[in-house]
Formats: C-alpha cells, sequence, structure tokens
C-alpha cells in the first residue's frame, strides 16, 4: 500500500492534566499547564444532554468541538470517525452487575449509552450533522485503526473528515483488564489538501510491526501515554505541537503505521 497524505487543521485533547492543545503545547515547551476542570465541558450538548450524558460521551464532544473550532470547519458538513478501546466502561460494569442480581431492574436509558457508538449519535445530533459516521474499535491499536480510517476517507471523498479518539477510566473488576487508569480524549480534522489553517502534514506508512516495536521516547511524560488506550495517540499529538518529526502507531494487531509530520508554512 502506497504512504496516505493528509493535512491536520484543527486538534483537540482532554485529560486529567490537559484542558486543550494549547495546554499540550506548553507541557511540550517545558510549562507546567493548568489542570481543567473535572469534567469536559462539551458546551456544543444543550445543557439537558449535558446533565445526563456519560463521561464518555462529554470527553468525546469536547476534543471533537475543540478540533473543529481550530478548523474554522462547520461541524455538520464534517464525516467522523469515532474511536474507543473499550467504550463506556462504567455503563458496562453497571450493566453486569445489574443483570447479574437483578436483570429487570436495568436502566433503558444506560443501555442506550453503552453502545459503541453513543458519542458519534450525540455529537451528529447537537451538530446537525448528517455526514457519514463511524465508530471503529481495535483494542490497543484503536487510535492507528482511526487513523487510518479517517485518513481513507479524507482521500477517497476529497473532503475533510474529523477524527475523534477517547477512552474513559476502567471501572469494577474492569478496570483489572483493560488497564485504563485515567480518561483521556484527542480529535483532529484531517484533509487532503492544505488550506489556510493546516498545522501539518501527516504522512502514514504501513508495515508490519507489533506493539513491541513502538518506540517509547516522547516529549511527554510516560505515565501520560500509560494512562489510556487512547493517550498513545500523544506522541503524534506532541509532534504536532512541536511542528515535526516521526511516531509509530499500531493500526492492527501486527500492522504498524509509521507517522511523518511535517510543518506547513
Amino acid at each position: 500500500m502506497s504512504a496516505l497524505t493528509v493535512y491536520v487543521e484543527g486538534a483537540g485533547v482532554w485529560s486529567p492534566q490537559l484542558a486543550d492543545f494549547d495546554a499540550l503545547r506548553a507541557a511540550v515547551q517545558g510549562q507546567v499547564p493548568t489542570p481543567p476542570s473535572t469534567r469536559p465541558a462539551a458546551t456544543v450538548l444543550p445543557a439537558g444532554e449535558r446533565r445526563r450524558a456519560p463521561e464518555s460521551v462529554l470527553l468525546a464532544v469536547e476534543v471533537a468541538a475543540q478540533a473543529v473550532a481550530m478548523s474554522g470547519r462547520e461541524a455538520a458538513t464534517l464525516p467522523c470517525v469515532f474511536t474507543s478501546s473499550h467504550g463506556d466502561q462504567a455503563i458496562m460494569d453497571y450493566m453486569c452487575t445489574v443483570l447479574a442480581s437483578a436483570p429487570s431492574e436495568l436502566s433503558p436509558t444506560r443501555f442506550h449509552n453503552s453502545v459503541h457508538n453513543a458519542p458519534a449519535g450525540y455529537w451528529t445530533m447537537a451538530t446537525g450533522c448528517h455526514a457519514p459516521s463511524n465508530a471503529v474499535c481495535a483494542q490497543r491499536a484503536s487510535v492507528g485503526a482511526g487513523l487510518l480510517e479517517a485518513a481513507s476517507l479524507a482521500l477517497a471523498d476529497a473532503r475533510p473528515v474529523l477524527l475523534v479518539c477517547s477512552d474513559v477510566a476502567g471501572n469494577g473488576p474492569l478496570a483489572e483488564v483493560t488497564d485504563s487508569p485515567a480518561p483521556f480524549g484527542c480529535a483532529l480534522v484531517l484533509s487532503p489538501q492544505p488550506g489556510p489553517s493546516t498545522l501539518g502534514r501527516l504522512v502514514l506508512h504501513l508495515c508490519p510491526g507489533s506493539i513491541a516495536d513502538v518506540p517509547a521516547s516522547s516529549p511527554v511524560p510516560a505515565e501520560w501515554i500509560a494512562s489510556s488506550p487512547s493517550a498513545v495517540a500523544l506522541p503524534l499529538l506532541a509532534l504536532l505541537a512541536q511542528g515535526g518529526g516521526r511516531c509509530r502507531l499500531m493500526a492492527a494487531g501486527s500492522l504498524a503505521m509509521d507517522v511523518d509530520l511535517e510543518e506547513c508554512a
């Protein structure tokens, strides 16, 4: 497969340490960013929806809104790809507990929010987006798989695409196996052509590989990267904040993806 080249027009990020992409820029430059509030704001959602929505939805919607605002694009026109390694672990723990003890008491609302594409549904309804939307899961390779999907769509359809990657903290017995101690979300707006808001050019090269081949070096703390399956995007985001470089992501169990990032003048 030949290399794929796309252009980043906007970026969003949220974690317990980072409120947005500017905070990541500050961290990469050696500054200590001010931590965000305890919940993602997700102000694009109506107030009633914000109160009822689970953390997984708030996290994904918040970073999506940040990236789209930076890009200057209209959210309603953007196809989107949402990725998550584990979905909403708190709701899954709740449902397993209730189904094992009192199945008839299962909340229909929580069941509705348990599906893997719930964040995509909330986002498209809140923004009035009728463009195609995908929900992708590839376990620990979900970020790379989502990036490959979004870049392929941007090039195939010749239009910008929104990519959102997010995971919440593990809950209950699931926390012992999912290795996701903290929430993390990020988003990119990818375009097939450079434009006035372009932050950098991504060149994606697929190659055989395994998780052991992924270099560990990054200007962000290793514990941030290890905090969530979606936080494996941090080395790429850090390169974007720095203006260039190379990193490697997994796109599948035995498929790696080398990412070259170049700053655009």
